[in-house]
């Protein structure tokens, strides 16, 4: 299931929600219906295995987290927080 990350332009929220369609959620904050979807960034996790630069391997590793991706509140890498 699709989860979008937004950002309301009367309150300056970002929020993450799940969205069905094309339609545009309110703000959870302000409940304003001006809000715009944002460009999320994949995020790419390497464990020890793969064949990368080792001067870039801590940089990475630590990118992901220990879950595997992201930070600890979404372990995924395509939240608000951490983008």
């Amino acid at each position: 299931m699709p989860i979008y990350e937004y950002h309301c332009t009367t309150c300056g929220h970002d929020f993450e929600e799940l969205v069905f369609g094309d339609a545009l959620p309110t703000c959870p904050a302000c409940q304003a219906d001006a809000t715009e979807k944002l460009l999320s960034r994949p995020c790419r996790c390497v464990s020890g295995r793969d064949s990368i630069d080792p001067s870039t391997f801590s940089q990475a590793a630590s990118a992901c987290g220990s879950g595997g991706g992201g930070c600890a509140g979404c372990a995924g890498g395509n939240c608000a927080s951490c983008h």
